[in-house]
């Protein structure tokens, strides 16, 4: 599967999954870990562990099987590594503290503030 679409594949999910606040950073160039960090709120640790759950099912459905996931079982804080796109689910105060926008300054390709109204 191409990146782009993987990355276009993970906000789908993300949207449909009604993930809040979903910013995808271009990371290439700045790491060699992977070209893209999406970041997205859940809005319980059930919703976060539920996010990470279905982003790794669809990845994996679509050709592309997550090389890891860390934290789903916990819920505050999920990681879902799809090698070129890594995926990093908060609840909103770990994702406030942690700041990890910030922390890459990297441009921000797609910014959905509210992408849905609610849970």
């Amino acid at each position: 599967m191409q990146l782009e679409h993987l990355k276009d594949l993970v906000v789908e999910v993300l949207n449909d999954m009604k993930a809040r606040d979903i910013s995808v950073m271009d990371v290439r160039g700045k790491t060699a870990v992977t070209d893209y960090m999406i970041v997205a709120s859940g809005t319980s640790d059930r919703h976060v562990k539920a996010i990470a759950e279905t982003v790794a099912y669809k990845a994996k459905e679509a050709g592309e099987a997550p090389l890891g996931t860390e934290g789903v079982q916990e819920g505050e804080w999920a990681l879902v590594d799809l090698n070129g796109v890594v995926v990093h689910l908060m609840l909103p105060k770990v994702r406030d503290f942690y700041s990890l926008e910030r922390l890459w300054s990297a441009p921000t390709l797609v910014s959905h503030p509210a992408a849905s109204a609610s849970a």
